[in-house]
């Protein structure tokens, strides 16, 4: 039982990583925030 726990959680995980990444992305303000700091870099 606990390996099918461990094949809920990890297949949860892959799909609610790039649907967050996703919904950061929609965000036109942390686009620009992200752009600033990364250029800040160089």
């Amino acid at each position: 039982m606990p390996n099918m726990l461990q094949k809920i959680l990890l297949w949860t995980l892959f799909i609610a990583v790039p649907v967050a990444v996703f919904a950061l992305y929609t965000r036109p303000n942390m686009l620009v925030m992200l752009a600033d700091q990364l250029w800040a870099c160089f």
